[in-house]
């Protein structure tokens, strides 16, 4: 059975945690965590981009100029790529760039990566720290006094509401509480 340490609101190690057995995930298969964490990274992006195409600018469709006898080249529409004021070849368009990814193949992700977290030595089950109010800076002392790395994940009680809020706020740092956990591993 894998064990995390326990740390208190000074950032010592005070014990070890016991975790479940189905909450790890021994082999990792990179192809399915790559696939996991591209999809979490396209759900993010904002899919914005956008320009007119020859049919969206404003302008007369009329013919430029006459076919033959100017010497210039044959031209139709003034809406065209390589005019000023054209619309653009192939524009980019509004689009959505999320990826399905199943529900069973997302938590057996995240017990890969819990799993590689649990090897590194980041993960840590924070007991006794109970501010009257979320204080990020309470929570960046905890992590400088226990002396970790980022990446971190901190996994805090149901009912430790500002101690979730206070280490949200730290870079590289992921705060899940102990419900959430367990049900990503049901």
């Amino acid at each position: 059975m894998p064990t995390i340490d326990k740390i208190d609101d000074k950032g010592a190690v005070i014990g070890q945690h016991d975790l479940a057995e189905g909450l790890l995930q021994d082999e990792i298969n990179i192809g399915l965590l790559h696939q996991v964490v591209t999809a979490e990274l396209a759900g993010h992006r904002r899919g914005t981009a956008a320009a007119k195409s020859r049919g969206e600018v404003a302008g007369s469709t009329a013919k430029q100029w006459r076919q033959k006898g100017t010497g210039r080249a044959r031209v139709g529409s003034g809406k065209v790529a390589h005019f000023t004021g054209g619309g653009v070849a192939f524009p980019p368009i509004p689009r959505d760039y999320a990826i399905k990814v199943n529900k069973k193949v997302r938590v057996q992700a995240f017990r890969m990566a819990l799993a590689d977290l649990v090897a590194g030595g980041t993960v840590r089950v924070l007991t006794g720290f109970e501010p009257c109010e979320p204080s990020t800076n309470q929570a960046a002392a905890i992590v400088q006094g226990a002396e970790l790395d980022s990446p971190l994940l901190v996994l805090v009680g149901m009912e430790e509401v500002s101690a979730l809020k206070s280490f949200r706020n730290l870079a590289g740092t992921r705060v899940l509480t102990v419900g959430e956990a367990i049900w990503v591993a049901a």
